[in-house]
């Protein structure tokens, strides 16, 4: 009979699972055990469930509560803040063979598991001529499970929202192997606390989401497109805070010089190496509404030192400038190891905080690249490091924490979607401030009276 080091029975769990669904062998759990994040303190579990359906979840949840196991649940393994690290000793459940969707068009909804990809629900909705807006960069890679477990955001939440404005219901199983059913395919819906809220972006620290029934919209017109250069990223942060001021596109974009020659090298594409920033802005206004935002965007940019402004109605054209946008982390791991930051700040302060991270890169020696999802303020530092050298490491970390000091400092957040994880936990306490932090754990407590689901995720 196999045993985990607490005793607890392997092959009691095993006989509760659909067959084949328990997997023990070192080799395969090893691919379980770092998100996308590589955090270097992830353990190693002593097994994953691959679960198939919402009962192959309640039984590992189950076995962890009676046995006091610690469970991690993990999607497509995408997450940037190791919010689906693996605990030594521990059950990591993976929700990546959970893959059902069926798109109701009448009721504009999607029902979904969550081991679909975030463009897998797109192209679903497409087929009946819908949108399921949310599109993190990874959207091709990234499950919709953890886009709602994170929260996440994207490259069009500058105009139609995060993840939570499109999660209408799901069925979550809590630390007790309960399964419940909150929300559903209804608009409008005030019956009881909002519950549904609650768990979209908890990480999988207060239960663990099997189904979600998520809000379709009509799919909009095809994208216009601006692309504009300018000679230093503080220009183009100006620039953006100025077009958000009356105008609402659909995309709004920034990428610094590091990050432009990054994806240059990556693509080949023909982007501007000498520019300190690339702008990507789009619109899907209706008609002849779409060329008149994008010549106002073009004003604007002129208007604030622009170099070089192009724009088009070709939509190949513009998606290809967005998949410039898109590849960025991709690229820039080919320049060492990352640190991926993810703060935000109010917009007008957009230029400030972008003034801040280039004095910390040049105090520190290292280097930060940055792309933004500039329109709503959430940009993504990334300190480039070598991660065989000791004084590089220090200095990378030292700089990655002043970034999010600065951020705070500025009224800012240390996560704009990517979520807290454990590799911002050391930060959550300055953010949220006594008060707030103690009523999270309140509700942690309340709902997880054990500990086991995801400890060491956003809390201590």
């Amino acid at each position: 009979m196999a045993v985990d080091p607490s005793g607890a029975p392997l092959d009691g769990l095993a006989a509760t699972l659909r067959e084949g669904a328990l997997v023990t062998d070192r080799d395969l759990v090893a691919g379980y055990r770092h998100d996308w994040a590589r955090d270097p303190d992830a353990g190693w579990p002593l097994a994953v469930v691959r679960a198939t359906c919402t009962a192959d979840v309640q039984a590992a949840v189950r076995w962890a509560a009676e046995h006091r196991v610690p469970l991690v649940p993990r999607g497509a393994g995408s997450g940037l803040s190791g919010g689906s690290s693996a605990v030594d000793g521990g059950i990591v459940v993976s929700l990546e063979r959970m893959r059902d969707i069926r798109v109701d068009p009448v009721s504009k909804v999607a029902v979904v598991q969550p081991g679909l990809f975030n463009i897998e629900v797109k192209r679903a909705a497409a087929e009946h001529g819908l949108f399921y807006p949310p599109d993190p960069s990874s959207y091709e890679i990234c499950s919709i499970g953890g886009n709602a477990a994170t929260n996440a955001g994207g490259l069009c939440c500058v105009k139609y929202g995060v993840t939570s404005d499109y999660v209408l219901g799901m069925e979550v199983v809590l630390a007790d192997g309960t399964a419940v059913r909150l929300g559903g395919p209804r608009i409008k819906d005030v019956a009881g606390l909002s519950l549904t809220k609650l768990f979209v972006g908890s990480e999988g620290t207060l239960g663990v989401i099997t189904e979600l029934t998520l809000r379709l919209v009509p799919m909009p017109p095809p994208a216009s497109t601006l692309v504009a250069a300018f000679p230093t990223f503080d220009a183009s942060a100006a620039a953006v805070v100025a077009m958000t001021r009356t105008l609402r596109p659909s995309m709004l974009e920034l990428m610094d010089r590091t990050s432009i020659n990054a994806v240059e090298d990556f693509t080949s594409m023909g982007l501007d190496r000498a520019a300190g920033a690339l702008l990507v802005a789009q619109s899907d206004a209706p008609g002849h509404a779409a060329g008149e935002e994008i010549a106002a965007l073009a004003k604007i940019a002129e208007e604030h030192g622009a170099t070089e402004v192009f724009a088009t109605d070709d939509p190949a054209e513009g998606e290809a400038f967005a998949a410039a946008r898109r590849a960025a982390f991709p690229a820039l791991e080919r320049l060492g190891n990352l640190l991926l930051e993810d703060v935000g700040v109010p917009l007008p302060l957009l230029p400030e905080l972008v003034r801040g991270i280039e004095a910390i890169a040049a105090e520190r020696e290292v280097t930060i690249a940055v792309v933004a999802h500039a329109g709503d303020g959430n940009t993504h530092p990334l300190v480039v490091y070598d991660a065989g050298d000791e004084a590089a490491v220090a200095r990378a970390q030292l700089a990655f924490g002043e970034v999010m000091d600065l951020a705070l400092s500025l009224g800012g957040t240390i996560t704009g979607e990517h979520g807290v994880g454990r590799l911002k936990r050391a930060w959550l306490p300055s953010y949220l401030g006594e008060d707030v932090l103690a009523l999270t754990r309140r509700v942690k407590d309340a709902l997880d009276p054990l500990g086991i689901l995801n400890p060491g995720a956003i809390l201590e």
